[in-house]
């Protein structure tokens, strides 16, 4: 049997846990940094993080405001009261020896999210639920022995945990981008994925399309792109069904991801709930929230990505700018503005240089920008339309505008870049081009009916006037006299 007819066969069944870091200036029950980049290991750890005798944790009330933020983003309902439950596995980097968490009572209920596709449609992804947790630490392991860095121990984060409801790699990496977006514009996380901001386990089973039952789940723990998160969906849902075909058996179990091999590999069997001996902490009271509290919180939101898209939709965007926009959400925030400011025409042209400096919004490149002021975007885009600038011309004083405080028309005659659409003095730059014995043959052409020749004449118009002439006013000109 042919590989693609026997993965016909089956269906992948995909649901994400998702580890977002808080954007908190301390940890989750201590005071100590919550910002461990390039900080020398062990350096920003408390007492509490240590897990010391006789130390007590005191929640840090601004991981809880972010959780009920994200809560707004995940459309979900926020508990008026949760508790923190102890994970009783063993952590060889969690000193005290148990994982402070919210097993029974979560602080953020079902919820969900739209996914766009790159077909333009959406998938819809349930969220069971979201709970706060502390992060462990790290361990490096060496030949014959490990060290310990306690740096994360006790950063605040919440796990979002989907429903199974993906079944492409294509829909995972969907959901994983959508989800990094609308943390970060809602300012829950800084969601800076290279440190672990955001961590995805995808935990995927395999079973012939039909079957009212699912299968064996594997985990792939620690994914940190939306392009593994799909590399691992993929290679996974290939292992499992090569598996069955040969008639083993799917081990529940751990993987973890090889990016520079592209493939998973087992790491450890995989617990059950009831492994983790959870049971409530005595140490921390309940979280009691009223519903004024809750909405009161949840009404400084910023606008998110699927309101931006909304409000873009009368522009008519294709899917590429939208993601460039939302790449950032300074960005989106500018278009809006000028688009609420000026009208579509001049947020159109604006949102297609974002575009066009940012290319698909693929990478994690983000433009130097300081000038938000809509005035000098607007400025330039009529400028462009008034024919002072050429596209080419405008995209370079875009650039320029982006990262300072000039004005459009300083920096095009700065760079003297203003178009000429003087029709008399375009007319005597192609009275004298026509004139000119080289052009002699692209005339007879042109008369002869041969139009992919006006391009050569109008070329030599733009060269006689140094690259300022209207290249469209130009080749008016050109037929009038032709």
């Amino acid at each position: 049997m042919k590989t693609d007819e026997m993965l016909n066969k089956y269906e992948m069944t995909i649901g994400i846990e998702c580890h977002v870091q808080l954007a908190t200036d301390t940890k989750l029950f201590s005071g100590a940094d919550n910002d461990a980049r390039d900080k020398s290991p062990n350096s920003v750890v408390s007492p509490i993080d240590y897990g010391l005798p006789g130390m007590l944790p005191v929640l840090n009330r601004r991981a809880v405001d972010l959780a009920i933020k994200a809560g707004k983003a995940l459309n979900a309902e926020i508990a008026t009261v949760s508790r923190f439950d102890r994970k009783h596995y063993f952590y060889p980097d969690l000193p005290k020896g148990y994982q402070t968490t919210q097993m029974y009572h979560p602080i953020i209920l079902a919820g969900y999210i739209d996914a766009p596709l790159e077909d333009g449609s959406l998938v819809r992804v349930h969220i069971h639920h979201a709970h706060m947790e502390e992060d462990a630490g790290k361990l490096t392991h060496f030949s014959d022995y490990s060290l310990v860095d306690l740096n994360r121990a006790g950063t605040p984060l919440i796990e979002i945990v989907s429903e199974p409801d993906i079944h492409s790699p294509q829909a995972a990496k969907a959901y994983a981008s959508e989800l990094h977006r609308l943390m970060t514009y809602a300012g829950v996380t800084h969601g800076d994925l290279y440190h672990g901001n955001m961590r995805f386990d995808v935990n995927l089973s395999v079973a012939l399309k039909g079957a009212t039952e699912l299968g064996t789940r594997a985990e792939v723990k620690n994914l940190n792109s939306f392009k593994s998160v799909e590399k691992a969906a993929e290679y996974e849902f290939r292992r499992q069904v090569e598996l069955l075909e040969k008639g083993e058996r799917i081990v529940q179990e751990t993987r973890g991801w090889d990016d520079a091999k592209q493939k998973t590999n087992s790491q450890r069997s995989k617990e059950d709930a009831q492994d983790y001996r959870y049971m409530p902490d005595a140490d921390i009271p309940p979280i009691i929230l009223t519903k004024d509290e809750i909405a009161e919180i949840q009404a400084t939101v910023p606008m998110l990505p699927p309101e931006y898209r909304d409000k873009w939709s009368v522009l008519g965007f294709d899917r590429s700018v939208i993601d460039s926009l939302l790449a950032n959400s300074q960005y989106a925030q500018l278009v809006t503005e000028i688009q609420e400011k000026a009208g579509s025409g001049e947020a159109k042209r604006v949102a297609h240089w974002f575009a066009s400096a940012l290319g698909h919004g693929e990478t994690d490149e983000i433009l130097e920008v300081t000038n938000l002021s809509p005035d000098g975007y607007i400025e330039l885009a009529h400028m462009v339309e008034k024919n002072e600038l050429s596209s080419t011309a405008a995209k370079e004083v875009f650039v320029e505008l982006l990262a300072g405080n000039d004005t459009p028309r300083s920096i095009a005659e700065r760079r003297n870049l203003i178009q000429v659409s003087d029709e008399g003095a375009i007319a005597a730059i192609v009275d004298e081009v026509l004139a000119d014995p080289s052009s002699a043959k692209a005339v007879e052409d042109i008369r002869n009916g041969n139009e992919k020749v006006i391009g050569f004449l109008v070329g030599q118009v733009m060269k006689k006037s140094q690259g300022k002439a209207n290249p469209a006013l130009a080749q008016k000109l050109i037929r009038e006299r032709l």
